[in-house]
């Protein structure tokens, strides 16, 4: 907005109004601050009915969400009073320019015990939802994760009114045992069981309610925050209208029920225009031989009375079923992302990859343990995060392209796998799944075209039937049983970024690598320094970040 210099009322000399301009527009171009202070504790949480060590933050499980708006500046100083070191990620935030911040351990050190770090973060240039999690050590599976939500900036259209309510729905599968002792059967070579129940917001059966009035709309923002199992979300009743994946407004498609897979987040909106009683909200697993269920419960505030019958039923183990939902899900190419233009402007389908990478999951023994590789790689953290190592050029930590971009058809052997891409190039990454059961994958720092998915081998033949046009951009995808899943991603953010697979315990089983989107500028607009405030660990330890 210009500067009306003339209204006032003050004469001034050439070079003072100059400068009070420049000092108007340095104000008008800073983006707001938002300030968070988390305390890490342990406590006890009862969700399945049982006694557990849960990870709590600021006292609660799950923890806070964040609210945020387009660009805002994020600063979140975490204390941990763990008796152990910690780490958050920030599942789909995709930190530009600044891997450091990602909060896994190829990217950053942990929080000592009785230490806090502050995460320096910006949403830059998105919207939508996602949600945060702790990275390390299995302690997912104790909590420590919540909401996070990105608001539109005022003056940018939203494809729908503003809703009556919006809500963070955290849905996953939940253990009794303690995260520990599921670590250690892990450590101990083993495969992870199958869960005990599901939880929705932290709560177990009928432990969720959801009061709304009548007539009016809602949103949900819907995230699987679990460990293992794809879930679907169903309400009593009533119809939900999809409205935005991961950060993309959608078609708005309306569905009975919605495959939420592992890793991923949906908003949708949905009207109680139902007869004023209460509905279960339902939540159950997919593609597993015994179905879990859990219910909540959507309370009108004029209701005649409480849930009454059987939970309606949902999708099972139908994999067409899943596959054509995902298939129907697709950008709204009219509707403006974070900027004012439409997401449709940009014509991803219109230019041409300059490299395809395959990765295949496999799963098998090694040194009589229970391990999962990609292309054969099952990975192995070192003593040092993979990007400080990069940083400070320490050698011995990684090598480059430690990993094949095809699948070889090897047994599976331990390294750190990273592989080595260059900034700015247009890539084309098939996930290949020769395993049956559905997995998820996920890449920090971008946002995808998921573009193609089928059953069988990818082959060149493939690209025929890819969206070229309107598919969703998104974060995490699920892969089908014996079938294949192609993204497209513009490489516009170096870093050390990591891909994995969403399957906890085959994440830290081996299933994940890093992506070295790699330059030789040294130049602030490609990337961000080492932060003043970085923790030093491993070969990195007591090494300087940068004069304060």
């Amino acid at each position: 907005m210009p500067l009306n210099v003339a209204g006032t009322g003050i004469v001034c000399g050439l070079l003072l109004c100059i400068s009070t301009v420049f000092l108007f527009a340095i104000v008008e171009a800073e983006d707001p601050y938002r300030f968070f202070n988390w305390n890490v504790t342990y406590g006890d949480i009862y969700p399945l009915g049982v006694r557990q060590r849960g990870i709590l933050i600021n006292g609660q499980f799950p923890g806070p969400d964040i609210h945020s708006v387009t660009n805002d500046n994020l600063i979140i100083n975490v204390y941990n009073s763990l008796d152990e070191p910690f780490l958050l990620s920030w599942n789909g935030i995709q930190n530009r320019r600044n891997s450091y911040e990602d909060g896994v351990y190829g990217t950053t050190c942990p929080i000592p015990p009785g230490r806090n770090f502050t995460y320096i973060l910006q949403v830059k240039d998105q919207i939508g939802s996602f949600y945060y999690f702790p990275s390390l050590a299995f302690h997912k599976a104790a909590g420590g994760f919540g909401g996070i939500r990105i608001l539109s900036r005022p003056r940018i259209p939203v494809p729908f009114p503003d809703p009556s309510g919006d809500y963070t729905v955290l849905i996953g599968d939940w253990y009794k045992s303690n995260h520990t002792d599921l670590k250690a059967h892990l450590d101990n070579g083993k495969k992870l069981p199958f869960p005990d129940g599901i939880l929705i917001n932290g709560r177990g059966p009928n432990g969720y309610a959801l009061t709304v009035e009548q007539g009016k709309t809602y949103r949900l923002r819907i995230s699987n925050v679990g460990l293992q199992n794809s879930l679907n979300f169903r309400i009593q009743n009533h119809k939900m209208k999809l409205v935005e994946v991961e950060g993309t407004h959608t078609l708005q498609t309306t569905y009975s029920s919605l495959d939420v897979h592992v890793g991923q987040s949906y908003s949708v909106l949905f009207t109680a225009d139902q007869p004023g009683q209460d509905y279960y909200i339902v939540v159950s697993s997919r593609f597993t031989d015994n179905v879990t269920t859990t219910t909540g419960v959507l309370h009108y505030s004029n209701s005649a009375g409480p849930v009454s019958g059987p939970p309606p039923g949902g999708p099972t183990i139908q994999i067409d079923w899943s596959l054509n939902q995902a298939r129907s899900i697709r950008t709204n190419l009219t509707a403006s992302g974070p900027r004012p233009n439409p997401q449709g402007s940009y014509h991803y389908g219109m230019i041409n990859t300059t490299r395809t990478i395959i990765f295949a999951s496999s799963a098998g023994q090694v040194n009589g343990k229970q391990r999962y590789a990609v292309n054969s790689v099952s990975f192995v953290p070192q003593d040092t995060p993979l990007k400080l190592a990069d940083y400070f050029k320490i050698p011995g930590v990684f090598k480059e392209n430690s990993i094949s971009d095809r699948p070889y058809g090897g047994g599976i052997y331990l390294d750190t796998s990273v592989l080595t891409v260059n900034y700015r190039e247009f890539v084309e990454i098939v996930f290949q799944n020769n395993e049956n059961i559905v997995q998820s994958w996920h890449l920090d720092g971008y946002s995808f075209f998921v573009v193609g998915m089928d059953g069988g081998q990818w082959t060149s033949a493939s690209k025929d039937q890819y969206n070229l046009r309107d598919a969703v951009a998104r974060c995490t995808t699920q892969v089908y049983p014996m079938s294949w899943t192609a993204i497209y991603v513009p490489l516009d953010n170096v870093g050390m970024w990591n891909i994995r697979t969403e399957f906890w315990a085959r994440q830290y089983l081996g299933q994940q690598l890093y992506l070295r989107v790699f330059t030789t500028s040294t130049s602030l607009r490609d990337e961000y320094p080492i932060p003043k405030n970085a923790i030093t660990c491993g070969k990195a330890a007591g090494r300087r970040t940068r004069p304060l």
